[in-house]
């Protein structure tokens, strides 16, 4: 497998997942479809899929004009708001595209309409997590609770193998890193992450691993964030840690 991010709007990512055993190309949220298949046309491999992690016209907008491009594209979403969907996903959900395992994750919390692909091939793990999981932080909770959020990222994404890539939507890592040092000020892996991605333009991929030593919203059942947030209980830390997050 190879991922190649896009550049989108302000701080999006799309993502052309290139798939060289099957000789097929996969988009992840092509919200500016001319950037993508400027892309997805240099490959000069076979598009017929798209895969969408929310319903948010931010990375859902570009489906109705990237399916009116390339006429009899397969688009997977997590519910009736996908604009063009072809197949509504369920949680836990199999499938394969040409040489990949896709499963489907839903992953309540910044929408219900959220699904993080997991994707494997033979040697590779990777997941796409649009706004549900950030490099160093997650989504607002827009459509969710606390404990939507925790099952999310604690019940479900945590428990993929440490070596997963992770890609996520939104170029948010710096912000979100300076914020997590504010609230697990003693975490050294989280300071060398700081400053490695401070000298970079683009963060992605960390892993699943690295997420679970660095990021405060998967780390809610460690003695700094119950200081910080002055609450005990992991999903009360959760809810209390976004809401100071809101307003860094």
């Amino acid at each position: 497998m190879k991922v190649i991010p896009v550049p989108c709007l302000s701080d999006n990512y799309a993502y052309v997942l290139v798939d060289e055993d099957a000789n097929q190309v996969i988009a992840i949220d092509p919200v500016e479809p001319k950037k993508v298949m400027a892309v997805i046309k240099d490959t000069k491999l076979t598009f017929n899929t798209v895969l969408t992690t929310h319903h948010h016209m931010d990375h859902s907008g570009g489906n109705n004009q990237i399916t009116t491009m390339v006429p009899g594209l397969q688009v997977y979403g997590g519910d009736s708001r996908i604009p063009q969907m072809t197949h509504q996903l369920k949680d836990s959900e199999e499938f394969t595209l040409g040489s990949l395992r896709v499963r489907a994750i839903q992953t309540f919390g910044h929408t219900t309409s959220s699904i993080c692909y997991y994707i494997r091939s033979k040697n590779e793990r990777i997941v796409f997590t649009g706004d549900t999981l950030f490099v160093g932080g997650c989504g607002r909770l827009f459509e969710g609770t606390p404990e939507d959020m925790y099952e999310s990222l604690i019940g479900k994404l945590a428990k993929l193998p440490g070596d997963t890539e992770v890609y996520a939507g939104h170029e948010y890592t710096n912000s979100n890193l300076r914020f997590a040092r504010s609230v697990d000020p003693d975490n050294l892996e989280l300071k060398q992450k700081a400053e490695r991605c401070a000298e970079l333009s683009y963060t992605m991929p960390s892993t699943i691993a690295e997420e679970l030593a660095t990021n405060p919203f998967m780390r809610v059942d460690q003695p700094a964030l119950q200081i910080a947030s002055s609450k005990t209980d992991p999903i009360e830390v959760l809810g209390e840690i976004r809401r100071m997050k809101d307003n860094f």
